[in-house]
């Protein structure tokens, strides 16, 4: 059942900027690179503003590269996490981040150099008004599993599961295929996604992978020669020739959800509402008599959404060629 609804616990007041920490594995993929330029783009134009950005991968390099994209869009001090314990150690094929950390500058150069993951979402929440952090993760959910599980520290009294229940007031996720089977992000490490979706105690907005595999990016910016010496423009020209199913755009999984956790669903979609269960395998299913949760259904033609994708992920900071991406 699809839910129509205005007014419920997933609306978000856009009165303020959006306060959202980001998530991402930055690297098996590359559609997070056009998602943390979307987060950029709109915090350029007051809609959001960036916590921290963090990754749930450990490759060596992937602080340096969360470094990179913030310097370039001139937020070079935006705090970098990367998990410390136990983590998936997943890179991009295509070596876009080896050119990256190679031709562009960012003060992080080892992830040594970068806070553990857990304690830097424990800081930050600690000190983040009540209800007020909208997280989106567009990567595993190893972090938030580890999050969930920490006990009262430092930063505070509160354990994991107190703490996201006090100062969280959305968490977005590009997880899971719905209304059932598998999918990446959800599956890599399932025991993580049991472990969030079974007890995260907050709203939950699944942007899932039938929503961005139809929406292509990447070729209106590889196209445009005003834009030049651009990371994004570097990630997508290196990978969207190496593999043929991209030829037309990459699939914009990433992009869709940080949308969605800063301008709201209801532009382009509506809910169905439920809860997922996900399997030991990794599998997802739905039980629509759950509370808490949704999934995105489309309620436009999905290339209205692709458009703005791709105009936003042309977005320079000001200072660099044109000032911003129309939006």
């Amino acid at each position: 059942m699809i839910f129509y609804c205005a007014t419920n616990v997933f609306a978000q007041k856009k009165a303020e900027p959006v306060h959202i920490i980001f998530d991402s594995d930055m690297g098996p993929d590359y559609d997070d690179a056009g998602a943390i330029t979307i987060l950029h783009a709109l915090a350029a134009e007051g809609e959001v503003r960036i916590l921290a950005t963090i990754a749930s991968t450990k490759y060596e390099g992937v602080a340096g590269v969360l470094n990179v994209f913030n310097t370039y869009f001139k937020r070079p001090n935006i705090p970098v996490g990367v998990p410390k314990g136990d983590a998936l150690d997943l890179r991009d094929w295509q070596h876009w981040t080896d050119t990256l950390l190679v031709k562009y500058p960012h003060r992080i150069k080892t992830n040594n150099e970068a806070w553990d993951a857990v304690e830097l979402y424990r800081k930050i929440l600690a000190i983040q008004p009540d209800q007020s952090v909208t997280i989106v993760t567009v990567g595993f959910l190893t972090n938030l599993s580890n999050v969930l599980n920490t006990p009262a520290d430092q930063y505070s009294t509160l354990s994991g599961k107190e703490l996201i229940k006090k100062k969280v007031k959305l968490l977005v996720c590009m997880a899971g295929k719905f209304p059932s089977g598998f999918e990446f992000n959800v599956m890599k490490d399932a025991p993580a996604s049991q472990n969030v979706f079974e007890n995260w105690n907050t709203p939950v907005i699944f942007s899932g992978f039938e929503i961005g595999a139809k929406i292509k990016a990447g070729l209106p910016l590889i196209h445009n020669n005003a834009i030049k010496n651009d990371p994004v423009k570097d990630v997508f020209r290196i990978s969207i020739p190496q593999a043929k199913e991209d030829s037309a755009g990459r699939k914009s999984w990433d992009e869709t959800a940080v949308l969605v956790a800063i301008r709201g669903y209801s532009p382009w979609y509506d809910l169905h509402k439920g809860r997922i269960v996900v399997a030991a395998n990794g599998r997802n299913t739905w039980d629509d008599n759950g509370e808490g949760q949704a999934y995105l259904v489309e309620k436009v033609d999905y290339k209205i959404v692709q458009d703005l994708i791709n105009e936003l992920i042309m977005y320079q900071p000001v200072g660099k060629g044109k000032a911003k991406s129309r939006n």
